[in-house]
């Protein structure tokens, strides 16, 4: 009998100490169980104050439930933004120059390194604030449509499908592939048929025909929701067809989630609900706009309304249940983050603060920049500027002369970090020529004139430089200060942080004339983000090289190029139109007269181009097939038949019958070959990568007809083309 009451004593002994362990880690804490039951079991503790409270960007601790602060908005865009120290890599426009997905995705690698280990380092020092977090409002995938565009260098370019494998290289890498944790959340912006122009972005309604939706504005956001599986989505601030993608359920339940599956989170950008009662004129007041967003499947709102979420639902605007499922969505992404888990579980919460901008992330921010540099024109092989002449002899003089020649805060472009050094192009220079040769420095202008500016003043100690060296070397362009997101400026040119016209800033082609009369050989270097008619420049300059924002490396990169240390292989990711002419108006989102894939016009550089200093043959085009079943291989042959080794971008473009686009970019591959060395390079396309909208159908669908088949170097140099058909099923 004793032994009896001595087994059932520690049998409840047993339970209360399993009761007390119970009362003392809920169900929500056990990283062991799944995180679907800690996401329900958590919420079903929380009062209605306290889930309203978790839906704002700033989600306030709530200590009752060891819940701990969070800010939701972040950025990285090209690096680690907006918190300090951080390598910084060049803006996307540059990135999507490098026609290389294999290297973003390493790219993606070293940012969400460096995110993971300023987060834990903010962690340690007890930080919940902005810009301290681990979800990320990047990557910015918008079309660049029209080269006015002032955020058009956040951007991939215009094309849909190198936007699109861009984009879903970055956030593969960035949310990392651990089975159990996000390393961080990317956001896929802004959702949709966003792209100016900026001074109206807060209140224009766009109507796209349905065609140009579903084949150029949607397509890149599919394809990071499908295939990258990207985290969160965040909606723009416009309307589409009538209503603010923050509250439009055809965009954020039809499209996103039941069309494409999406399971993350979607955040608003930064106060649209406030833009839906003072501008759009959808809601009366912050209570319906938020209620509106809600049902329509926001969840985490950047700037919103918290204190407008109970009155929305007494009210009988918005159910309780309708909130619980936005704030489970939340919950569910900060159990995925390993927020509420021991740092031993998670194999990114050891990642050291040591990796911020070390040297190895600073050798690859100077690769990226040397593969996104694109080489334009190239007279009498003017480049590289030959080693004989400057290498090992005293005496040589080279003359850099323009605006952003010195200017380190151009280089990195917006939505960046603060890397430990800049290069900028004159030191790059210095740096690689070394002391044998003289570099003149002579800023000879400001990038746009200015008030009470004096052209002859500031042109004289540049053209006395210019006449004096053997070569002149002018880094000219505009700026991330002149084109960006809602910029105050409004002068020639400018608007808002767009632009109004096409053309090199008067002055710096005004300067470039008169350095042009010394008669010395001239190589124009181009730090911008956006296209340039830059007509009598490739007219009259010697060598042209377009460098964009290039990162924290840009100087060293194109110092690199210039010299032969590296042998350009850019492609540039967007047309350059001889003339703002040529194309439609800026507030006309149809695509007709727009981008290489629908301008019939001449145009100054085409989509894809970009010289080498070495020559390639192409050859030997077969198909598997000549009808699309399952899916058809494409092989080519290329050959590298110059005398230097070097990287070519091989494209590959399709042409349907009956469609309207004049080509479509289905896949490209950046291959290096030595010196007389040949490759064969594999494509394939499957009836996915051929999809266009049907009328009929209001939908995308595989449309019968025939198919040319286009490999090239770039949209307009097909070197081979063959074709297939696709038959009704």
């Amino acid at each position: 009998m004793n032994i009896i009451l001595k087994k059932n004593f520690i049998f409840c002994l047993l339970l209360f100490y399993v009761a007390c362990l119970s009362a003392q880690s809920p169900a929500y804490l056990n990283a062991s169980i799944p995180v679907e039951t800690r996401v329900q079991d958590l919420l079903g503790k929380m009062t209605l104050e306290e889930k309203a409270s978790q839906i704002n960007n700033t989600s306030p601790a709530i200590t009752r439930l060891q819940i701990p602060a969070y800010n939701w908005w972040n950025e990285a865009l090209h690096g680690v933004a907006r918190a300090g120290l951080a390598t910084s890599f060049p803006q996307p426009i540059g990135l999507a120059a490098t026609f290389n997905d294999k290297a973003i995705y390493k790219m993606g690698v070293i940012i969400s390194d460096e995110a993971r280990a300023k987060y834990n380092q903010f962690q340690r020092e007890g930080k919940h604030g902005l810009y301290e977090g681990i979800t990320f409002y990047s990557p910015n995938i918008n079309i660049f449509r029209d080269p006015r565009w002032g955020r058009g260098h956040e951007t991939f370019g215009e094309d849909p499908y190198l936007t699109g494998t861009m984009g879903v290289a970055f956030v593969k890498a960035m949310q990392g592939d651990d089975p159990n944790y996000f390393k961080t959340i990317c956001t896929a912006k802004h959702f949709a048929v966003h792209s100016g122009p900026e001074p109206t972005r807060h209140e224009f309604d766009v109507k796209p025909l349905k065609k140009d939706l579903w084949e150029t504005y949607l397509p890149a956001f599919k394809m990071l929701a499908q295939q990258g599986k990207v985290y969160s989505f965040m909606c723009a601030y416009n309307r589409l067809y009538g209503e603010p993608c923050c509250s439009d359920p055809f965009l954020l339940t039809d499209i996103l989630r039941k069309q494409w599956g999406f399971k993350g989170f979607v955040a608003t950008d930064c106060g649209a609900v406030w833009d839906m009662f003072m501008y759009h004129h959808t809601a009366k007041d912050s209570v319906e706009g938020m209620a509106k967003a809600i049902r329509a499947g926001v969840d985490n709102h950047c700037m919103g309304y918290v204190g407008a979420v109970i009155p929305a639902i007494k009210q009988g605007l918005l159910k309780e249940s309708e909130l619980d499922t936005a704030v489970a969505r939340l919950l569910r992404a900060r159990f995925k983050l390993g927020m509420f888990d021991d740092a031993s579980l998670n194999p990114y919460a050891s990642i050291p603060y040591s990796v911020v901008n070390n040297e190895v992330h600073k050798k690859y921010a100077l690769e990226l920049a040397e593969q996104s540099i694109v080489l334009l024109k190239n007279k009498n092989d003017i480049l590289p500027l030959a080693k004989e002449m400057f290498y090992g002899f005293q005496g040589k003089t080279i003359a850099v002369i323009g605006p952003n020649a010195n200017d380190a805060e151009i280089s990195l472009g917006n939505y960046n970090g603060e890397p430990e050094h800049v290069n900028t192009m004159l030191q790059g220079i210095k740096d690689v020529l070394g002391s044998n040769v003289l570099v003149q420095y002579a800023k000879g202008c400001y990038i746009i004139d200015t008030i009470n500016y004096n052209r002859e003043k500031d042109f004289k100690p540049a053209i006395a430089a210019a006449k004096d060296a053997d070569v002149i070397i002018f880094v000219g362009g505009i700026s991330p200060r002149l084109e960006g997101e809602a910029l105050q400026v409004k002068i020639d040119g400018f608007d808002g942080g767009d632009k109004t016209n096409l053309d090199l800033p008067a002055v710096q082609t005004a300067l470039l004339k008169e350095l042009k009369k010394t008669g010395k050989p001239i190589v124009l270097v181009l730090m911008n983000g956006s296209a340039l008619s830059i007509n009598w420049e490739n007219e009259n300059i010697d060598g042209i090289i377009e460098a964009w924002y290039g990162g924290e490396a840009a100087g060293q990169a194109v110092a690199n190029i210039l010299f032969g240390n590296y042998n350009p292989s850019g492609r540039l990711p967007l047309t350059f139109y001889k003339s703002i002419n040529d194309i439609p108006a800026f507030d006309d989102y149809a695509m007709k007269g727009k981008t290489y894939r629908y301008c019939e016009k001449p145009v100054l550089y085409p989509f894809g181009f970009g010289l080498s200093y070495t020559k390639f043959n192409y050859s030997n085009l077969k198909l598997s097939s000549t009808v699309l079943k399952e899916k058809i291989e494409i092989t080519a042959t290329v050959k590298n038949t110059g005398n230097m080794d070097g990287d070519e971008v091989v494209q590959l473009y399709i042409h349907q019958q009956g469609q309207q686009a004049i080509k479509e970019l289905k896949g490209y591959q950046r291959v290096h070959l030595k010196k007389g060395e040949t490759k064969q390079v594999i494509f394939i396309l499957k009836p996915a990568d051929l999809l266009h909208y049907s009328e009929a159908k209001d939908s995308l669908t595989v449309l019968p007809g025939k198919v040319e088949v286009q490999v090239g170097a770039s949209s307009q140099d097909i070197r081979i083309q063959s074709s297939f058909l696709i038959k009704n099923n």
